[in-house]
């Protein structure tokens, strides 16, 4: 069995700087309403199935969509993404599938107030979406292509909510 990573995917592959060059032409909105969607749709579900009676991450999500509406106040997401963190240790007894896809969620639903997690949230992602497809028993090979498939899916995702010639991208400073 080889060793469980939190997260797949490297930063010097591709792929991934693909996704990187993608991030930085979009603002800080787009890329936490694309992030708090993918979390909610890819790997809130892996969370849930587990722990159907924690409604945490569902209503983090919800908040960064408050936020984004402008009925929450930054200062208050904030206040909830630190109630957040005991999340995925919470989860750890529950598998590695699910600590991810927790990890992937809390990560993704910080990205209004810190816009490089765009890109760390998939990472956690593609972890939960292996492990929940494979198992923790598979060889490190197949997670690797499974994570490499499931980052493929995101980058998908971004062009298709992606804003030609946004004013205001992020400026990011990749420390990878």
């Amino acid at each position: 069995m080889a060793k469980l990573r939190k997260m797949l995917g490297r930063a010097d592959d591709p792929q991934i700087i693909s996704l990187m060059r993608m991030i930085e032409t979009q603002s800080k909105r787009t890329l936490a309403a694309w992030a708090a969607d993918c979390a909610a749709d890819r790997y809130l579900p892996i969370y849930e199935l587990a722990c159907p009676g924690d409604a945490r991450l569902r209503e983090l999500i919800g908040s960064v969509r408050d936020c984004l509406r402008g009925d929450l106040p930054m200062a208050d997401l904030r206040a909830r993404l630190r109630e957040a963190r005991t999340v995925a240790k919470d989860a750890e007894s529950s598998g590695a599938a699910v600590q991810a896809a927790a990890r992937a969620v809390t990560t993704a639903c910080a990205v209004l107030s810190t816009p490089s997690n765009a890109l760390g949230f998939t990472f956690y992602g593609a972890a939960a979406a292996a492990y929940s497809i494979a198992g923790e028993d598979a060889s490190a090979a197949e997670y690797d292509q499974l994570g490499a498939a499931e980052l493929q899916k995101l980058e998908d995702s971004l062009k298709a909510v992606m804003i030609p010639d946004e004013p205001d991208p992020v400026k990011i400073n990749w420390n990878c």
